[in-house]
């Protein structure tokens, strides 16, 4: 009897385990769109998440960046400190509209600041967007799918 209790208790834990695994693999992540270019973002929807950043990361893929969503549309700065990967930046508005772009050197703390006020910003590898041709004006699409900012 107890044999049966334990090894019912592992399966449970294995099976809770597992699911948790499998939840948060994609949790956090967003698919997003410049013109036929697919980008997998990490989605910072939390002051905690927007301060963090990505401070520390040694590399992002060659597709991957984060979308930093804010509460509100306002001019939103940002800077590389802790941040050993050069970057770009695009300021987009509340449609996903480019406002501005700008390219960040590691740990600079240089304050990069749109043009125009922003609700999200999305960082990528140095040069992306203009390797791209992703200029202002240029739509992201699928910040109509991302959470929240809080």
């Amino acid at each position: 009897m107890l044999r049966k209790i334990l090894f019912l208790l592992s399966a449970g834990t294995l099976a809770a385990a597992a699911l948790a695994q499998g939840a948060g693999s994609n949790a956090g992540r967003a698919e997003l769109s410049a013109g036929f270019h697919r980008i997998v973002a990490e989605v910072a929807a939390t002051q905690p998440e927007r301060a963090q950043g990505l401070m520390h990361r040694q590399r992002l893929g060659a597709n991957e960046g984060m979308i930093f969503v804010f509460p509100a549309t306002a001019t939103h700065c940002f800077w590389m400190k802790n941040t050993p990967l050069p970057l770009s930046i695009a300021f987009l508005d509340e449609r996903g509209r480019v406002v501005d772009l700008a390219e960040m050197a590691p740990h600079s703390e240089e304050n990069h600041c749109p043009s125009q006020p922003a609700r999200f910003a999305l960082e990528m590898n140095a040069g992306w967007f203009a390797a791209k041709g992703i200029r202002p004006g240029a739509v992201i699409g699928g910040v109509d799918r991302l959470p929240a900012g809080r």
